[in-house]
């Protein structure tokens, strides 16, 4: 999902692939990161106005003030979190585990797809969301740059819904749980299509992720 550099492929205008269905939205160091040009809104003079807002950009990044606009507030230090074992569909995952507000606000917010690789012995990457009861949830995307497969389960750890979120995407409500849920799960995009992953489907949830287990 990295845009093409304006600098060496100006022909490109910017967008991300050759039908135009994405654009660039922001710089992080030497990376174009896209947004389904569909979230983009409209505008009388659209492409000449986005094409301007990307040069722009890019004329920022070269100017060397793009860390501040791109970098997080505060680090998003996965390291720092504790993880627990998963497995769907007899595939292993090791889960970052989000139980406390401020680490499931956070989330996976600007971590790259390199931080999401799998482990060497294939394991796959991800995150757990805790929560203490069931609601109807919603995730958004914002500030997240990587495309992401998210599932909610039920206190049983019975799947009530999944989506595939686009990176970027910040409309409230687009990624509702629509029935009550207590856990969430965000893995690559992909991962849940790969693994025919459906509502209906259990995941175990280990004790050892729940708040106040040893």
């Amino acid at each position: 999902m990295r845009c093409l550099d304006l600098l060496t492929r100006p022909g490109q205008r910017g967008t991300c692939f050759p039908d135009g269905s994405a654009w660039c939205t922001i710089v992080c160091g030497d990376r174009w990161y896209c947004k389904p040009r569909a979230l983009v809104p409209e505008h009388p003079q659209g492409e000449l106005i986005m094409t301007f807002r990307i040069i722009v950009i890019a004329l920022v990044a070269l100017a060397g003030l793009h860390a501040a606009s791109c970098a997080p507030t505060v680090p998003n230090e996965l390291d720092k979190l504790g993880t627990v074992p998963v497995t769907v569909k007899e595939r292993s995952f090791q889960l970052w585990i989000a139980d406390d507000p401020l680490e499931q606000e956070r989330g996976l917010m600007f971590i790259t797809s390199e931080q999401m690789a799998d482990l060497p012995d294939g394991t796959r990457r991800g995150m757990l969301f805790v929560f203490d009861h069931e609601s109807v949830r919603s995730f958004w995307m914002k500030n997240t740059i990587i495309p992401l497969d998210i599932a909610y389960l039920d206190t049983d750890g019975i799947i009530v819904a999944t989506h595939t979120m686009a990176p970027l995407d910040d409309r409230h409500g687009q990624y509702s749980s629509r029935l009550p849920a207590r856990y969430v799960i965000e893995v690559n995009a992909g991962v849940w299509q790969e693994l025919n992953v459906r509502e209906g489907d259990l995941i175990e949830i280990p004790a050892s992720a729940l708040k106040g287990t040893p």
